[in-house]
């Protein structure tokens, strides 16, 4: 049988349901991991670090042993993930550091919609993924700085989303081989991640203020007074 529309074969019952998928998972661990220990923005670059770790552990589950609960454990890190990452786009776009209720809060209502089905899970998902992107996308207008991290991740991210379509749900499936779709967004996916890694908690900086040309020199009263020679 095939799981969560990867056309991957699921192997039955152990640790490694679908083999090419499970192990795959592991490139959003080793990404995260990467990220926390560079630590290049603090705090907002250590917590992106766990999410994306947390994605990992997530997908594991689901393609590994596939428990019963397997569809909380992959659905809710990939939502709070992509609400972070908007919040965190619109803190550094508008100067303001948002609370992190709007984004903490999105596991609670992700139970729900998990609950309700994959059609609606994944229907919440798109709505944080196309928030995530849009703010992502307007703050790397705004800040050049920010520009080719962004822009780079999301290369690596659509690109693996049109692989990881075109290999699970078109004539090219084949569910017995160790070349799968799903697999390829894995890897793509987290390297797009670990590449937007730079712009998380990235305060815009300022341009420099043009320095204003020297005043003559006036005395107390206001009146010119001649430098002396």
């Amino acid at each position: 049988m095939t799981l969560a529309n990867a056309c991957e074969l699921y192997r039955g019952t152990g640790l490694i349901g679908q083999p090419a998928a499970a192990v795959t998972s592991l490139a959003f661990v080793v990404a995260g991991v990467a990220v926390i220990a560079r630590r290049r923005n603090g705090a907002p670059t250590v917590i992106y670090g766990l999410l994306v770790v947390a994605v990992g552990a997530g997908s594991l589950v689901q393609h590994g042993p596939n428990p019963s609960w397997q569809a909380y454990a992959h659905d809710l890190p990939i939502a709070t993930l992509l609400a972070y990452v908007a919040v965190e786009a619109a803190s550094d776009r508008f100067g303001s550091r948002l609370s992190p209720g709007w984004w903490l809060v999105v596991p609670l209502v992700m139970v729900p919609a998990v609950a309700a089905g994959s059609a609606v899970s994944t229907i919440v998902q798109a709505m944080l993924a196309a928030l995530a992107v849009g703010l992502s996308m307007e703050r790397a207008r705004v800040h050049p700085q920010l520009r080719r991290a962004t822009v780079a991740a999301a290369v690596l991210l659509a690109s693996g989303a049109l692989l990881g379509a075109i290999g699970d749900r078109t004539s090219i499936c084949r569910p017995s081989s160790v070349v799968q779709g799903h697999a390829l967004w894995h890897v793509l996916a987290a390297a797009g991640l670990w590449r937007l890694a730079s712009t998380i908690g990235a305060s815009a900086e300022k341009a420099p203020r043009r320095p204003e040309p020297d005043s003559p020199p006036t005395s107390s009263d206001g009146t010119f007074r001649r430098p002396p020679t």
